[in-house]
């Protein structure tokens, strides 16, 4: 039972060994505690336990267990849906774990489980190494990694979990395991793919792949109005591109920045980016056809440094400042049918900060059997995501209706699969787009591993995996 007058109060009182920090309402760093990426979120936990180490997170976990109070988990508080915290409960905050330890002649990288990409790639980066991660360096590695992993490295190197070697968990029990190919291998598949469904992680060890500092890079900007011959003619520069090369395209508008081309600043364009896994000279060539499609707006392209080209675009995506509902959904490759789709919608948008964007997708991330991972799609070639994000409450409705009502068409065309770190939750459940993200026998397999580390579904506010009824 809560003795203080406070879950916070009472946590003060039980959890006398916990070394971090104890948030309640009545603090005044509660605010700021308590504000995750998506500002169309706005709960109130009971409290949020900081933790500064595993011992932490398990006496939280036992805290909110023995008070049968919700449980949050919350690394880089990026998770579009807004699943690291909750109304009335504990979240666990993992901020303060963020240690990253390299061992250069291994190839590896040990990770803390509140570390955001951008840490990691400073860190790897000082060997000449990396580790797919993602394309904004404020993006958690906990939420992305547990999610799948896509990256600018992915194509060569494959996802986030492609590249887990083992992780540090602390279970719904509150006692910490190891789980890796060795220890604990039904635990160490179901995270690879299946979320924060089966514990907390505190720790991540990745494998390593030598890259840098320098890569080549290619960021080429062009007019909306020029979106059906760009989109075809970046298709079939990809249709060729060695796996080196990991790409996208997107159609958004940005605000003014010292940091952007001025001619792009609060105009819509249509955007090209890459990178080149490898030699950067050998790099440039590859990139060349992709600079010589149209009449380009603006062209940032070339020789950078990666840790640079991961933290691009942080300032437009900062924690709190936007609204955001996104949905994606994976396809065999870009047809003429979906390119009629994408490039009639995006003069549409409803607003400017949504963006519409295409990942290239195959390579690495589909030569990983099915079985291998609970993460299912590794047959799709591209993935689309339409990624609603605004300013103004009162635009919510209108925002996230267009949002579906593209994805929907788009989706028609698709594998049926969904990714999960890319889907938002608004007035729907937090299972949405769970069966459709995993393969039926993965996700059955998830739903036992479910019932042995988690069966009373203690770890739920996640992309959820209920045990068996």
């Amino acid at each position: 039972m809560i003795t203080g007058t406070t879950p916070a109060s009472t946590a003060r009182e039980e959890l006398g060994r916990f070394s971090g920090t104890l948030i309640g309402p009545e603090d005044g760093e509660y605010g700021e505690a308590r504000k995750v990426f998506n500002a169309m979120i706005d709960r109130r936990p009971a409290l949020i336990a900081r933790c500064a180490n595993p011992d932490d997170v398990a006496a939280a976990v036992g805290f909110a267990r023995d008070h049968e109070l919700r449980l949050a988990v919350r690394g880089g508080s990026h998770n579009g849906a807004g699943l690291g915290t909750c109304d009335d409960g504990v979240v666990i905050d993992l901020s303060l774990l963020r240690d990253v330890e390299v061992d250069p002649e291994a190839r590896t990288v040990r990770v803390g489980g509140g570390c955001t990409w951008g840490e990691v790639d400073r860190a790897t980066n000082e060997h000449g190494l990396a580790t797919p991660s993602g394309i904004i360096a404020t993006t958690g590695v906990g939420g992305l990694t547990l999610g799948g992993g896509l990256g600018h490295l992915t194509r060569k190197c494959g996802l986030a979990i492609d590249n887990l070697l083992e992780a540090e968990v602390v279970l719904a029990s509150g006692e910490q395991v190891r789980a890796s190919a060795e220890e604990n291998p039904d635990l160490f598949w179901a995270i690879r793919g299946g979320g924060g469904n089966f514990g907390v992680v505190t720790s991540f060890t990745f494998q390593c792949h030598p890259l840098g500092p320098i890569v080549a890079f290619a960021g080429v900007f062009h007019p909306v109005e020029d979106a059906e011959n760009v989109y075809r003619k970046f298709r079939d520069w990809a249709s060729t591109a060695p796996d080196e090369i990991s790409a996208l395209i997107g159609c958004t508008t940005l605000p003014s920045s010292e940091n952007i081309p001025p001619e792009i600043q609060n105009t819509p364009f249509i955007v090209t980016g890459a990178v080149y896994a490898g030699d950067p000279e050998e790099g440039m060539k590859v990139i060349q056809p992709l600079r010589e499609i149209g009449n380009p707006i603006a062209d940032i392209s070339g020789p950078l440094p990666f840790v640079g080209v991961q933290a691009a675009f942080d300032e437009f995506f900062q924690r709190g400042t936007l609204r955001s509902y996104w949905k994606s959904t994976y396809v065999e490759e870009l047809t003429d049918p979906i390119l009629d789709i994408i490039t009639s919608k995006i003069g549409d948008r409803p607003h400017d900060r949504v963006f519409v964007v295409t990942f290239f997708m195959g390579g690495a991330i589909n030569r990983v059997a099915v079985e291998d991972t609970p993460y299912s799609e590794r047959s799709a070639n591209w993935m689309v995501s339409i990624d609603g994000n605004w300013t103004d409450e009162a635009d919510d409705d209108k925002v996230i209706s267009w949002v579906r009502g593209v994805w929907g068409e788009v989706h028609e065309h698709g594998t049926g699969t969904t990714y999960l770190n890319f889907t938002g939750v608004a007035d729907e459940a937090a299972t949405v787009g769970v069966e459709s993200a995993f393969d039926k026998a993965n996700l059955q397999r998830l739903e036992e591993i479910k019932g042995k580390y988690d069966p009373d579904n203690f770890f739920r506010l996640n992309n959820n995996i209920p045990p068996p009824s």
